[in-house]
């Protein structure tokens, strides 16, 4: 079950990048990790840098994709968004946490997208 849900994950992300750049984004990033936390996808929109989590689903039993993203979730990409931040020493920019949510509907090529801009703030 984990590798199945690693990619739905995966999918979810290129899906998502493709969208955001449509959308006029300029991938800055993707995956970052460190022992603090990590984010899917670190974009330009503007003047904001956007760090975005992707939550990917099939169906709506769960809840929504969006609602899996929790406080204590929330707290370990904003950590991981600030090391980022003094790592590539962008302090000037104006910073945001989006949510992107996938739903996928029976198959793979079948889903909805939505960009979730300003989802959360600490």
């Amino acid at each position: 079950m984990h590798s199945f849900n690693r990619d739905v994950g995966s999918l979810g992300e290129s899906l998502a990048v493709k969208y955001l750049t449509d959308m006029g984004y300029i991938i800055l990033d993707r995956n970052f990790r460190c022992k603090l936390g990590e984010i899917d996808i670190i974009a330009k929109d503007n003047d904001y840098i956007s760090f975005i989590e992707v939550k990917s689903r099939y169906g709506l039993c769960y809840g929504t994709p969006a609602e899996s993203v929790t406080l204590h979730k929330q707290y370990r990409i904003y950590r991981a968004a600030q090391l980022y931040i003094l790592k590539k020493n962008i302090h000037k920019y104006d910073f945001r946490f989006d949510v992107l949510e996938l739903i996928f509907n029976n198959n793979d090529n079948n889903y909805s997208i939505r960009l979730i801009k300003d989802a959360f703030q600490l």
